[in-house]
C-alpha cells in the first residue's frame, strides 16, 4: 500500500526550514483532520468523555474526522471544534499526528516513509509571513519538538491493520470458492466502496461495524499506541472470525468480503489514503491471483 502524494516537495531530516510556529491558530482553520482509533480514544480521554461520547459531538463519518465547525475567524473558514478563540487548541497535549506534523506530512513508498510538504513553495509563508524571522529548524528537530513518534507508531501499525483486513476480504473470496465459482460481482463492488464518499462508506458498513472500527472496548493502554493497535486487532479478528467463519452460501461470501473491503478502505482513509486508488490496487491484485471482474482494469 502507497500513501506517496502527488506534487510534493520531498524532505530529509537535516532540511532546515521555518519550522517555528508563531501560534496564530490559522492552520486550525478550514482543514482537515483525519483521525485512527487511538488518536480517537485520545482526544476522548482528554476532554474527559467517553470516545463514543467524544465521536458523536466533535467527529464525522464515524470518527475518522474531526469537525470543523467552530467560529470562522480566519479567511471565513471554520476553526476546528477543538479550537477556542484567544486560548487555542483545547486538546493540545493529545492533538493527532497531523496537527504535529503540520505544515508537513508524512508519506509511504513502498516499506520507506518520507516527509513532505505539498506543493514547491513553503505552506506556511502564505498565511503566517511572520514565521520568516522565527528561529529555523531541521525537520528532524521539529519531528523531535513536536514529539510525533507516538502518533508515527499508531499510523504504522494501522496501516498494517488496514493490509489485514484487506487480507480478510481476499481471503473471502478466494478460499471460499466464490472467485473459482466464476464470481464476476465482488470485484466491482470492492471498487464501488472505494469510489464512495465517506458518509456514504460509514452509512454502507453500518453502525455495528462502524463502532468495531472506530470504538475498540479496551481498558486503558493509550500510553502505548502500539499494544494499543495490537489489541485493537486482535479483537477484530475475533469478531469477523465469529460473523464470517461459518458461511455456507457465495451470496454470504461476497456480502462479508465486501465488509472487511470497505472496513479497510475506510480506516485507509482516516489515515490519509486515498480509498479508490486503494481499491483498483486491491482489484488488480485480485484479478492476478484469477479473480474475475466484468470491468477490465488495466
Amino acid at each position: 500500500m502507497d500513501l506517496a502524494k502527488p506534487g510534493s516537495t520531498l524532505l530529509s531530516h537535516t532540511d532546515i526550514l521555518p519550522l517555528t510556529c508563531n501560534r496564530s491558530g490559522t492552520c486550525c482553520h478550514g482543514k482537515a483532520v483525519w483521525l485512527n482509533p487511538w488518536e480517537l480514544a485520545r482526544l476522548a480521554a482528554a476532554k474527559n468523555m467517553t470516545p463514543r461520547a467524544f465521536r458523536d459531538r466533535f467527529c464525522e463519518f464515524g470518527g475518522i474526522r474531526l469537525r470543523f465547525d467552530g467560529e470562522s475567524r480566519w479567511k471565513g473558514q471554520a476553526a476546528c471544534s477543538q479550537y477556542f478563540p484567544g486560548t487555542g487548541c483545547s486538546v493540545h497535549k493529545d492533538r493527532p499526528l497531523a496537527c504535529r506534523l503540520f505544515p508537513l506530512g508524512r508519506q509511504r513508498q513502498g516499506e520507506r516513509f518520507h516527509y513532505m510538504h505539498e506543493g514547491r513553495g513553503f505552506p506556511c509563508l502564505e498565511d503566517c509571513q511572520d514565521v520568516k524571522a522565527l528561529p529555523q529548524l531541521t525537520v528532524a528537530d521539529y519531528l523531535a519538538a513536536q514529539d510525533t513518534q507516538p502518533g508515527e507508531t499508531a499510523q504504522d501499525e494501522y496501516l498494517e491493520l488496514v493490509q489485514r483486513l484487506a487480507d480478510g476480504a481476499f481471503g473471502l473470496l478466494l478460499e471460499t470458492g466464490l472467485a473459482a465459482s466464476g464470481d464476476r460481482l465482488t470485484l466491482g463492488l470492492w471498487r464501488e466502496a472505494g469510489n464512495a464518499p465517506p458518509v456514504d462508506l460509514a452509512r454502507r458498513l453500518g453502525p455495528e461495524w462502524i463502532d468495531r472500527l472506530m470504538l475498540p472496548d479496551l481498558d486503558g493502554g493509550l500510553e502505548d499506541p502500539a499494544e494499543f493497535c495490537r489489541r485493537h486487532n486482535d479483537k477484530l479478528e475475533e469478531e469477523t472470525q465469529a460473523a464470517f467463519g461459518g458461511l455456507e452460501r457465495f451470496e454470504e461470501a461476497r456480502e462479508a468480503s465486501v465488509l472487511m473491503i470497505g472496513l479497510a478502505l475506510h480506516l485507509g482513509r482516516g489515515l490519509g489514503a486515498d480509498p479508490s486508488e486503494l481499491s483498483m490496487h486491491w482489484v488488480r491484485s485480485a484479478i492476478g491471483l484469477g479473480a474475475l471482474d466484468n470491468d477490465a482494469v488495466n
